[in-house]
């Protein structure tokens, strides 16, 4: 009997994370094209909120925003608890392939090691943006060149 109260649960959860995120398929991005599961837990965190997800994402924007150039792509967080990251080009170029699209979020590893809480818990030599993602309690990243393609991370922890 709890094994089938398990899975039930098990399947409800899947369930729901797939009906969020197919809400966004072809509204804010095509439909997913390839995925990938990220399980590394490096180390807790303290606990998140929806208010450290947000705040990251309006701190990402105005990053952007304050740069001389226009952004290139755009960061915005859906859900209840913004617990789904959407990265969406905003040119043809810039994710105009998947590898492009990883070396974007590799410079964006970068720009998080200067970042007073990575430096605070010690993450800047170890962690990745995937990792801060994985800290912040994100369920899914998709990432998408906004036309034809879009990528999802899916962040288990086990």
């Amino acid at each position: 009997m709890m094994i089938r109260t398990l899975a039930a649960m098990a399947l409800a959860m899947a369930a729901t994370m797939a009906g969020a995120n197919e809400r966004y398929e072809g509204y804010y991005y095509p439909e997913i094209t390839s995925s990938e599961v990220f399980t590394r837990v490096i180390r807790e965190g303290p606990p998140s909120s929806k208010d450290v997800r947000v705040g990251f994402i309006t701190d990402l924007t105005a990053s952007q925003l304050a740069a001389p150039e226009s952004p290139r792509f755009v960061f915005f967080a859906k859900g209840s608890d913004s617990k789904h990251l959407n990265v969406v080009a905003l040119d043809d170029d810039v994710f105009s392939t998947i590898y492009r699209a990883r070396a974007v979020l590799a410079q964006m590893t970068s720009n998080m090691r200067n970042n007073e809480f990575f430096r605070q818990q010690d993450l800047e030599t170890v962690a990745t943006f995937y990792d801060l993602l994985q800290i912040m309690e994100f369920e899914t990243l998709v990432i998408s060149d906004g036309e034809t393609w879009a990528h999802q991370v899916t962040f288990e922890r086990n």
